[in-house]
């Protein structure tokens, strides 16, 4: 087979995220044929050439798995949790791989959440540039006005992570459930850390809470805390709406 990118390598076998590879390299933690590999445009054979990453041995692209879960509250989004809380991993049986999370819910947070072991297309849909439409029911404290939710529609500065000010992508926001605490539909193209809350938080509106329905083509279709696995024609409609 044709020398590709480290990288790319590295992601396609399901050790880390594309991304999460260019870190390896650039940490001097790969090494091809026993040479230390720093440079970022390095290619190699996987058939011909001998790729360790943190000393491991790569033995080739893993089989693929795509699952679908729903997220429940009161579970966090990583691999491990230094406070001892529940993951999502957690609450998985043995799948056949080691399968990572695609972006991230709160932990108050529940819905659609993907898992997988391509890195390649993790790395893809994670990127600011992906745009791929992200939709969830959203619960309020108090009534939002005209005048607030247009600001959300039109897009709105809220404060970051790091204390800074950015400015959100339109969004699209549906009214589904009239009440003293509305319920709406809210769609983005980004995935901003906690960006929800913070898009109310800056009209002046608690958000009570999140649940994820659609990511891009998918629907959620499990109950809390089962998943299942993406079907070929699924996997396929994902990767097509990242090209």
């Amino acid at each position: 087979m044709p020398a590709e990118r480290l990288q790319k390598i590295i992601a396609a076998a399901g050790i880390a995220s594309r991304r999460r590879a260019e870190e390896l390299i650039r940490n001097g933690l790969v090494t091809v044929n026993g040479q230390k590999i720093t440079e970022l445009g390095s290619r190699a054979d996987l058939e011909r050439d001998h790729i360790r990453v943190q000393g491991k041995l790569l033995r080739g692209p893993e089989r693929r798995v795509y699952l679908l879960m729903n997220k429940p509250k009161g579970c966090v989004t990583t691999l491990r949790d230094p406070e001892h809380r529940p993951t999502v991993i957690d609450l998985l049986p043995k799948v056949g791989a080691r399968v990572y999370p695609v972006g991230r819910l709160d932990y108050s947070s529940e819905g659609l959440l993907l898992l997988t072991n391509d890195g390649d297309l993790a790395s893809r849909l994670l990127k600011a540039g992906s745009r791929v439409p992200k939709t969830y029911l959203v619960k309020v404290a108090g009534s939002p006005t005209a005048t607030e939710l247009a600001r959300l529609r039109e897009g709105v500065s809220i404060l970051s992570a790091g204390r800074r000010r950015v400015q959100t992508a339109p969004a699209k926001i549906r009214l589904v459930h009239p009440a003293a605490n509305p319920w709406y539909e809210v769609t983005l193209i980004e995935g901003k850390n906690r960006q929800i809350r913070r898009m109310f938080e800056e009209i002046g509106h608690h958000v009570e809470k999140i649940k994820r329905v659609r990511y891009g083509p998918l629907a959620l279709d499990v109950d809390p805390g089962e998943f299942r696995y993406l079907t070929p024609q699924e996997v396929a409609r994902l990767k097509s709406a990242v090209r």
